[in-house]
């Protein structure tokens, strides 16, 4: 039959319409990091409170990522079936309903409601940058920036701001962990007038299911994916083990939380920045490999230890792992022909991405048990920095998967 290209029409707004949608893009990417990240600088609490091991704590970030891996792959074709927004707006409703469960009764509820947040997060994480492709196809690196800003702005005020309302509200954690809610309801009641006016659905045919059955043999795709894994990889680790790590090298909780608050703000300019510059470039390489090599001097530095190196360790951490992940956004739009593709894409990476990123929490902790020190799991690290760099550099070539 050949290769047939499904051309989609680009939805128009008006000036109201346009200033809505990005509203809309911003405040759904400002609940896709934020009810994980303020985990991190609650574990000592939680810990203390429910008695958990180091594993079992190292849990509360993998059991989403585990999620993601197994939800990823579903988003497109239930997008396919409902449509982009109304797949995304079930998303936020799941999530809410995951975030308000967590705190009550328990490890058990503890752990449901992280995998409702999980499975809300993932639609989120897959669908978006197949909608921005679909919306504003002239436009994506400023929009994606957009998005990517407010993942890390959102998540870096909650990160900062969580142990001091543990601290100062009569519920402690419980309460503190209960404030993404908030940012959810506001995003829904925002999002619901996307449903009046939808991207086009892409028709099931023959010819465009072709391609999804090739992204799996795609080497360029698997180089996508291995760079989604590894950087997410390092940041799930980080945000759960930075804070246990500064105590040790004697900073206070709170200490260890504003870091982590730090470390994620430090980001924001380059998340606005990096996909304008990317989009711009005729491959993206350049970019990458300085990533890549940033992630790794990170990684090293948080073995050489010190009040003074893993601080800044921590904020090259940040830097790096917020660009990679905001590289790797922009991978899904500009490696694929159109939004669906994108979405397809972004489904396999984020699959097998968050599946590789779901063993490193745990195994982190595993091995903090086993050795008694930090030098062996921060060892796990440096790997992972070096195979982020040689994958993300592969996966920056002037390419598209099924040209």
């Amino acid at each position: 039959m050949g290769n047939v290209k499904t051309v989609i029409e680009t939805p128009k707004y008006s000036n109201k319409g346009i200033l809505l949608l990005i509203v809309g893009i911003f405040l759904v990417g400002a609940n896709l990091r934020a009810p994980l990240t303020s985990v991190g600088t609650l574990i000592g609490f939680i810990k203390d409170d429910l008695d958990m091991s180091n594993a079992a704590v190292g849990a509360l970030t993998t059991l989403p990522l585990i999620v993601f891996a197994l939800i990823s792959p579903l988003a497109p074709k239930l997008a396919h079936r409902l449509g982009i927004e109304m797949t995304l707006l079930l998303s936020l409703i799941v999530l809410f309903i995951g975030i308000v469960i967590r705190p009550f009764f328990g490890v058990s509820t503890l752990l449901i409601g992280t995998i409702l947040i999980g499975v809300g997060i993932a639609f989120g994480n897959v669908l978006m940058p197949g909608f921005i492709k679909l919306s504003y196809p002239q436009r994506i690196g400023i929009v994606m920036g957009i998005y990517t800003l407010s993942m890390n702005a959102l998540s870096a005020v909650v990160s900062g701001i969580s142990v001091p309302v543990a601290r100062a509200n009569p519920f402690g954690w419980k309460g503190a962990i209960l404030i993404s809610a908030v940012l959810v309801i506001i995003a829904i009641f925002i999002w619901l007038p996307r449903l009046r006016q939808p991207v086009p659905k892409l028709e099931q045919t023959e010819a465009n299911q072709k391609p999804k059955k090739k992204m799996w043999g795609s080497f360029l795709a698997w180089q996508v994916t291995l760079f989604m894994g590894m950087q997410s990889l390092i940041f799930y680790t980080i945000i759960t083990w930075v804070p246990e790590m500064m105590k040790v090298h004697g900073f206070t909780p709170e200490q260890g939380g504003w870091m982590l608050s730090i470390m994620q703000f430090s980001i924001i300019p380059l998340n606005f920045l990096m996909p304008i510059l990317a989009a711009r470039m005729k491959n993206q390489k350049l970019l990458s490999a300085l990533t890549g090599s940033v992630l790794l001097i990170g990684s090293v530095g948080l073995l050489v230890g010190g009040q003074i190196i893993i601080p800044i360790s921590t904020v090259m951490l940040g830097i790096a792992t917020g660009s990679a992940f905001t590289l790797t956004m922009m991978f899904f739009t500009l490696r694929t022909s159109d939004g669906y593709e994108a979405s397809d894409l972004s489904g396999m990476a984020q699959f097998v991405g968050y599946l590789l990123a779901a063993i490193g929490p745990v195994l982190f902790g595993f091995l903090l048990d086993l050795t008694n020190g930090w030098t062996v799991p921060i060892l796990m690290l440096v790997i992972s920095a070096i195979i982020g760099l040689i994958s993300g550099i592969g996966a920056a070539r002037d390419k598209v998967i099924f040209e």
